[in-house]
């Protein structure tokens, strides 16, 4: 896991707005998730059910409201506004949503080719 303040990253007016710290060339998948109060994502939902996450490439959160935990490999993390996480391939994830200021979050991959919807 990598951890990054939104105010620390230079102007991007080319590529895709984390292109210095997400590798890849295009955002290749996102959204935008708005977490329950106190909710834990990707509870058991690993293979065979397992309470497993992980990913082939870098995922990044952009933390725009609230706060939480990010969770890595069983290790907890604070997160807060205006946090960037780029969790790193194998790395198992979850992020845990405060129930005082419950978590909103920008997620998102990037890779050598664009979304599927921008393909021509």
């Amino acid at each position: 896991m990598k951890r990054y303040r939104l105010s620390e990253l230079q102007d991007a007016r080319e590529g895709h707005i984390l292109n210095q710290v997400l590798p890849g060339s295009y955002v290749s998948s996102g959204g935008l998730a708005f977490s329950k109060p106190g909710e834990r994502s990707h509870t058991n939902d690993g293979p065979d059910g397992r309470d497993y996450h992980v990913h082939t490439d870098c995922e990044a959160f952009l933390i725009v409201q609230g706060r939480g935990t990010m969770e890595i490999d069983k290790t907890f993390h604070p997160v807060t506004v205006g946090d960037i996480i780029v969790v790193e391939p194998g790395e198992d994830h979850h992020l845990h949503s405060s129930t005082e200021d419950p978590i909103v979050t920008l997620w998102c991959h990037a890779g050598p080719v664009r979304h599927k919807n921008q393909q021509p």
